[in-house]
This record gives C-alpha cells, sequence and structure tokens, in this order.
C-alpha cells in the first residue's frame, strides 16, 4: 500500500513512513493510493468477530508490507484488550431504529481511544525497528490530547507535547492530561484558542529546524493511522444491525472531520451507509458546507461541546481531494487560496455530489441541554453533549425511518459535567474506577503566550526525557 499527498507534489510513502510524517512535506495530508474494497461476501463473513479480529480484516490492507500478520494481530489484541467493555464499541438502542455505539470504554473515556491506543503502540513498534527517537507535537481541543499521552505514555522512545488552549477544556478532560507524569510527557497550556494550538503543530511541522535532527511525529487527525482505525467501528457496528445486505445511516458529531471521513471511507470500502449526518455546534464551518457550500473562517465561540470548538477542519481536505477527482494541484490552489482569504467554496457540482452521502445541522447549547434532558426522560441514558449533539442532528436530517440511525456516543458524560447540570439532570455520574482520584492528583502543565516562538523554544529545551534536544 503506497500512500500520496493531497496537494500532490509530496513523494508517495508506504505506511511505516507515513505513519512518522503526518503531514506531507508539500503541506498535504496522505490518503491511500487506493481503497481496498471488500464484496457483499466477504463483509458478511465477518460478522461474529471480536473487535480485534474484525480489526485486522478491515486495516491489513493499509499495513500491507511493513508490518507481518502475525505481528498486527498482536498489537491489534493488546490495544483493544485495555477497553473496560467486553464489545469494545457496544451498541445501545434508545428507540426502534435508533442506537448510540458506545465509544467511550477505553482509557480516557472517549472515541479517540480507538485510535490512539493503537498508534502508541504501532509507533512503539516502528521505532523500536528503527531504532530512532521522536518528538510528538500534537493540539488537542480536550480529548486527543489525553489519549495521545495515554496511548504514548510507555513508548521508550518518544517525548510528547500537548497544547491545549488554557482554560477552554472541561476539568475532567485537563486533568485526565495533567495527572500523567513523566519525564517525555509535556503538557502545554496556550493563552488562545484550539486553532491557534493547531496552528502552531502545523507551522511546527513546516520548519522542524527548532528540534536539532529530532523529527515530529503527529498524533491529531492528520496522521493518516487514525483515520484507518477509526474506519473499524463503523463495519463493527453495521455487521450487528443486518449489513452488509442492509444499510446503515450514521450521525457523527465532527469538528475537525476526521471521525466522519473515516465513514465515508468504510462506504467506499463496500460498506453500504446510505446517510452520513455531519453534527456540529455553533462553530459550524461543516454545516455551512454542507448545507449551503460555504466553507469560511469565522470567528471561534466556546460551548458545552468544547472538542468541537475548531474554526478550520483540518480532515475536510481529504474529501477535497475526492471530490476533485484526486487532483493535488487544483487541492492545492485552493487550500492555498483559503489561507489568502478564509473562504473556500467548490463547483454547484461538486457540492451537489456530497450532498447525496451528506447531510448536517449545527446545534446551539440550549438545544443541546434540551436533547440531553429528552434522552434522558425517553430512556434514562445520560449523553455527554457532543453524543447529544449527533443525536438531535439524526433525529432532524434522517432520510429513513427504516433504516438504523446509528449516533456515534463519542465521549463519558462525566466529562462534561457543566452541560449534565444545565441539562437539569440531578443524577450523580461517577467516575470509572481507574479514574475516582482524578481530581487528588498532582497535575503537571505549563502555561505559554500564543507565540510560536515560546513554544518551539520550550519543545526544544525539554525534549529527551528532561535534556534538550
Amino acid at each position: 500500500m503506497r500512500y500520496i499527498s493531497t496537494r500532490g507534489k509530496a513523494p508517495a510513502l508506504n505506511f511505516e513512513d507515513v505513519l512518522l510524517a503526518g503531514l506531507a512535506s508539500d503541506g498535504g495530508l496522505y490518503v491511500p493510493e487506493s481503497l481496498p474494497r471488500f464484496t457483499v461476501e466477504e463483509i458478511s463473513s465477518w460478522s461474529g468477530l471480536a473487535y480485534h479480529e474484525l480489526a485486522f480484516k478491515v486495516m491489513r490492507p493499509f499495513v500491507d508490507g511493513c508490518i507481518p500478520d502475525a505481528d498486527f494481530k498482536k498489537i491489534l489484541e493488546e490495544t483493544y484488550g485495555v477497553f473496560a467493555h467486553q464489545s469494545v464499541a457496544p451498541l445501545r438502542q434508545l428507540a426502534g431504529n435508533e442506537w448510540v455505539l458506545e465509544l467511550f470504554h477505553g482509557p480516557t473515556l472517549a472515541f479517540k481511544d480507538f485510535a490512539l491506543q493503537l498508534l502508541g503502540r504501532l509507533l512503539d513498534y516502528v521505532l523500536a525497528k528503527r531504532n530512532e527517537r521522536v518528538v510528538i507535537m500534537g493540539a488537542t481541543s480536550g480529548d486527543t490530547g489525553s489519549a495521545a499521552i495515554e496511548g504514548c505514555r510507555r513508548c521508550d522512545n518518544v517525548d510528547i507535547f500537548i497544547l491545549h488552549p488554557h482554560n477552554r477544556v472541561s476539568e475532567v478532560q485537563r486533568r485526565q492530561m495533567t495527572t500523567i507524569l513523566g519525564d517525555n510527557i509535556h503538557n502545554i497550556a496556550i493563552e488562545g484558542n484550539f486553532d491557534d494550538c493547531q496552528e502552531m503543530v502545523k507551522a511546527s511541522f513546516a520548519d522542524q529546524a527548532f528540534l536539532k535532527g529530532t523529527r515530529l511525529v503527529a498524533v491529531n487527525s492528520i496522521n493518516w493511522a487514525r483515520i484507518m482505525a477509526q474506519i473499524v467501528y463503523y463495519f463493527y457496528a453495521a455487521l450487528q444491525l443486518g449489513s452488509p445486505l442492509r444499510s446503515v445511516a450514521f450521525s457523527v458529531p465532527t469538528g475537525n472531520f476526521g471521525d466522519i471521513f473515516a465513514g465515508y471511507l468504510a462506504r467506499n470500502m463496500g460498506l453500504p451507509i446510505n446517510q452520513l449526518i455531519v453534527a456540529t455546534n455553533r462553530n459550524d464551518i461543516l454545516h455551512r458546507f454542507m448545507s449551503g457550500n460555504h466553507y469560511d473562517k469565522d470567528q471561534l465561540h466556546p460551548s458545552l461541546s468544547p472538542s468541537m470548538d475548531i474554526m478550520v477542519s483540518s480532515n475536510f481536505e481529504r474529501l477535497l481531494f475526492d471530490l476533485h477527482g484526486r487532483n493535488g494541484q487544483l487541492v492545492a490552489e485552493l487550500m492555498d487560496n483559503f489561507k489568502k482569504t478564509g473562504k473556500l467554496s467548490v463547483e454547484d457540482d461538486r457540492w451537489t455530489e456530497t450532498r447525496k452521502l451528506f447531510d448536517s445541522l449545527a446545534v446551539s447549547d440550549a438545544e443541546t441541554c434540551e436533547t440531553i434532558t429528552q434522552v434522558f426522560k425517553q430512556s434514562g441514558e445520560i449523553l455527554d453533549p457532543h453524543t447529544a449533539i449527533g443525536m438531535r442532528a439524526a433525529r432532524m436530517c434522517r432520510r429513513s425511518l427504516a433504516l438504523p440511525m446509528v449516533t456515534l456516543g463519542t465521549a463519558h458524560p462525566v466529562k462534561f459535567p457543566e452541560a449534565v447540570e444545565k441539562a437539569g439532570i440531578a443524577k450523580n455520574i461517577e467516575l470509572p474506577a481507574h479514574l475516582v482520584d482524578l481530581f487528588k492528583r498532582e497535575e503537571r502543565c505549563t502555561v505559554l503566550a500564543n507565540d510560536l516562538s515560546q513554544v518551539q523554544s520550550f519543545v526544544s529545551q525539554h525534549g529527551n526525557r528532561g535534556k534538550p534536544l
């Protein structure tokens, strides 16, 4: 399997090199040169497989030629063996044809664990083979950071620097990052918003001279390995609901477009997905594109669903690449113009093609709380605010009541007590056993100005397990 850049100029790489590269050298994102396509018979034969076994079937083509089957099977078994639920990603039925896919049974209680527990193990495997040490630099709007730290904390050849917007993540999210202590773990709170953090990471990848010879590795969803891992749970849910002999629809809370892009890929690999719903909060750049062909940068608004407080969705470029016939030059021109103007639209026929599969909805904080309350009264289930946004979008946008509608349950509600409290739910939500002392643990975090040179200087001084790079 070879991987190419969405902007057409970077060299094609194999899986191992893509894992370590993250962002392509031309500023684009890596995608497979061609997608594997599974037949109805193949997909049907996977019914009843354990999660790690299905993950091997779905992901094996993407790592082919780089990781022997026996080693990859072991990595996957270890990855999903740490999840608290035997099913790993259980489906919970809320109404007749309405389901929540619970993706929060990993160590940090969010869907990011599915990819980042795997990413940490893949990095350890590849870096040990190469006898190489790297620096992970990532930006988080809440959940990616803790999942990345948890997934990579035991990696022998990695130093981790995670940037989050100061005072703009929930307390549980912050503590899940800042209470994991280690010489190779560094949490940086930036006096800015998530997009500021993300821009710093992108700028650092573009010019890595400050590292003095060490290379950067991405843990954000620009890293192909994260998208690859997320494809699996679409197959897992659909198989339980009658696929591939039955179509399924998904509603996906998304800010950076990575999670829903994985669903788009699952469909292109042969899974009969009838509809994908982009569910977002008032930071609605994706909804504005899907509903009106206007992908225009706007002011960031803090919300009760902070993991989606994002102005620019990095992975959207991967969809643009397909919409433009995989023409990297056209995508590069589009993205250059977007960088200059903050605005992007596509030709009407390309946008119309997108609407055949995608629908979207932007949900306010008030509507989020209303949905949390409504679902609790109907079923006794408490949704986190991101999942509530997905559920509202599912109910408002679904095209067919005859098809199963699956909302991705992206986080445990205990991570967002403010939203649950505002929804008027008095029921106490307890932290799982492994996090019960979270609020008593020592925190370690450095607050830095919204200044790239300061951040890069900090990384340079504190890499190599606390020794200057």
